[in-house]
């Protein structure tokens, strides 16, 4: 594409070649008063990050972009976006490849892992977000290989160029959805896209593994797991495919 990416009405674009994170740039943007739909978009990352501080490899040739967004909500509700912009992401994966979301916010396609999600928020004194970073990786031109992968990876293919703009349209779209229908009309769609009910998992829970099958999310997104002991409900953990 030689065009310059476009973007949904009112968006606004930061085009960079590389920077140690778009996270930490949009961040930085937030801060002085950048509105909701500004993106940095950068061609490489020297310090890339997911969740729970790993490394995220960015080399070229992939999309990494982080987009602020200014939702005025509480800190509960905000925690919400994971699975919006997860949506967003399954929803540019083209027809006739199997798509899942994974909980809490991956993206698995023929069975790799097509896409990284980390959402950071900025709280007020009065406990209300001030903005939210939604930091989005997403596997365009090739899939990394890492060691400590469960899973391996998956590549969209097309251009990083017209990945961003259907990205963008995409979150928009599912934005309008969580603000209009809330967070019920999220989750429906969410779970439409999930492994099926009853399927085995792990759950890392820091240094415990809780094994059971999968029964859905709940109203509040927590993961809902049937183990052995009985139903629990997990609010912050990793959900892991069963190791062979």
């Amino acid at each position: 594409m030689s065009r310059a990416p476009v973007l949904p009405d009112g968006w606004t674009l930061v085009a960079l070649q590389s920077v140690g994170s778009t996270n930490d740039e949009a961040a930085r943007l937030a801060e002085i008063g950048a509105p909701e739909g500004t993106v940095v978009w950068s061609r490489e990352q020297t310090g890339g990050r997911g969740r729970r501080g790993r490394h995220w490899a960015s080399p070229i040739g992939n999309l990494y972009c982080s987009t602020i967004l200014r939702p005025a909500c509480s800190a509960a509700r905000a925690a919400e976006l994971g699975f919006v912009a997860a949506l967003a992401v399954a929803d540019i994966v083209p027809a006739g490849r199997d798509v899942r979301v994974k909980w809490p916010n991956d993206v698995i396609v023929d069975g790799g892992k097509l896409a990284g999600i980390l959402p950071e928020s900025a709280i007020g004194a009065g406990g209300e977000v001030e903005h939210v970073v939604m930091g989005i990786g997403v596997n365009v031109g090739f899939a990394p290989r890492l060691a400590d992968m469960r899973y391996p990876g998956a590549a969209l293919g097309g251009s990083v160029e017209e990945a961003l703009e259907k990205l963008t349209a995409s979150l928009a779209a599912r934005l309008v959805q969580w603000r209009s229908e809330g967070f019920e009309a999220v989750r429906a769609a969410w779970l439409a896209k999930a492994g099926p009910l009853g399927l085995e998992v792990d759950v890392k829970l820091g240094e415990e593994l809780v094994r059971g099958r999968f029964a859905g999310m709940d109203r509040d997104g927590a993961l809902l797991l049937e183990t052995p002991a009985g139903p629990r409900k997990i609010v912050a953990g990793e959900l892991l495919g069963r190791a062979a």
